[in-house]
């Protein structure tokens, strides 16, 4: 457990962010299905991005790691699997879990990923069925839609594949990303609306960086030509804008100022658009292409779509409760599938603090009040703790239970916090 103590000066400082998990993740892939060696810089290493490093290199496909200096170095195999048989685990990832199976589809042999308790209860259902409509074999080990899956890799057929976009944008991304190896094109059509299409225009900018294009038929259809192969390059991974969102929030929260470093104005980051809510919401904003600056102001509630960025509702509503006004967060249904049900788990931890919450199906309502101390559970999120220790930092009492959850995605995140009190 970690208390967190109000910070009682204006904040002023300048951040450097770590590397985005999203990128990061998805650069490992690409580089290892590359023909020779890549090197990505600025990388993440947290759990998530070490359970991707590691189950490659169980593979066969070497990935050298130089934590000091944030780097990984991948010896891509040009989309082939070494590795014959394996049984990989991935804790708590979703993108190393889903990534990871549509990889090993282009493998010879059979393959299996599991994960922690709650990965078993994370649908994973129309992944596969997309995937066997492009000529896998993929398969829920106990047919019931959710890890472990079994891939008996015979490498991919390729042709047209429905999927529906409702779920999660991450398996089109894992789609997209072994497309290129299919024996013929891949066309992936969307049924219904896409949600987090910022997830999904990431992925093909990153394959594009490593040489395969990717035709977008404004997120209805998606089509990559056959033949197609990565090249191994330089990569720099942008700074993560879900982690940025955290000090973006503690400037708008404290009324202070911070600006963010590694990240601007041209990021495809969904995530980067959540300074617009904050602006939405009373605070001044101002970027360039390599920085973002928020400056604290009086808030004001706000009733807001998004579908675009579910990652930072929890950051939202940690902000929310010391806004004048009600806050009302729409359409993000998914976020019952992550980590946690992030909109049950947002709505119990607000209710504890003695916050007057309504809970929706596709998000909830928080009418402010003063928080009263209170332990918060975290329900092994790492997001919840991060967002709720921003609670704290204007409230007395505020203490944090389990807070090594953060190690999925930002492991030195409330040393980080803790600094902003000394402008670093």
């Amino acid at each position: 457990m970690i208390e967190i103590k109000p910070i009682t000066s204006p904040i002023n400082a300048i951040v450097k962010i770590p590397g985005s998990k999203s990128y990061t993740n998805r650069a490992l892939i690409t580089a290892a299905l590359a023909d020779g060696e890549s090197v990505i810089t600025n990388a993440l290493f947290s759990d998530d991005t070490k359970y991707m490093a590691s189950n490659l290199n169980i593979l066969g496909i070497l990935v050298e790691e130089e934590q000091n200096d944030n780097k990984f170095i991948v010896h891509g195999k040009g989309g082939v699997i070494p590795v014959k048989r394996a049984n990989l685990f991935v804790g708590n990832a979703g993108t190393a879990m889903r990534f990871l199976t549509a990889m090993l589809t282009l493998g010879k042999g059979v393959y299996e990923i599991d994960g922690v308790a709650r990965m078993r209860q994370r649908p994973i259902q129309d992944l596969l069925d997309g995937l066997n409509q492009l000529g896998a074999d993929v398969a829920s080990k106990h047919n019931n839609g959710c890890p472990p899956v079994i891939i008996k890799g015979k490498g991919l057929a390729g042709g047209s594949a429905t999927v529906k976009g409702d779920l999660s944008s991450q398996y089109f991304s894992a789609m997209l990303m072994a497309s290129p190896y299919a024996k013929q094109d891949v066309s992936i059509k969307v049924n219904g609306n896409l949600v987090s299409k910022q997830y999904v225009e990431m992925t093909v900018a990153l394959m594009y960086r490593f040489g395969v294009k990717v035709e977008n038929s404004e997120y209805k259809s998606l089509f990559v030509k056959s033949g197609q192969r990565y090249k191994p390059i330089h990569y720099e991974v942008e700074a993560d804008a879900s982690a940025a969102s955290y000090f973006f929030a503690a400037a708008a929260i404290t009324g202070g100022m911070v600006r963010i470093t590694g990240i601007g104005s041209n990021s495809l980051q969904g995530d980067v658009h959540f300074v617009d809510v904050l602006k939405n919401m009373g605070c001044k904003v101002r970027m360039s292409s390599n920085w973002i600056e928020v400056q604290g102001n009086t808030l004001r509630g706000v009733d807001v779509d998004m579908n675009d960025m579910p990652d930072v509702v929890q950051t939202l509503a940690a902000v929310a409760v010391f806004a004048t006004g009600k806050t009302r967060v729409r359409n993000v249904k998914n976020m019952r599938i992550k980590e946690t049900d992030r909109i049950a788990a947002v709505v119990t931890e607000l209710r504890r603090l003695g916050i007057s919450t309504v809970e929706y199906e596709d998000g909830f309502e928080i009418e402010p009040s003063k928080p009263q101390p209170s332990e918060i559970e975290t329900y092994d999120d790492h997001r919840m703790a991060m967002s709720f220790a921003l609670i704290g930092l204007r409230a007395n009492g505020i203490s944090i239970k389990h807070p090594e959850c953060i190690s999925k995605t930002f492991p030195d995140y409330f040393q980080r916090l803790e600094a902003l009190r000394s402008g670093s």
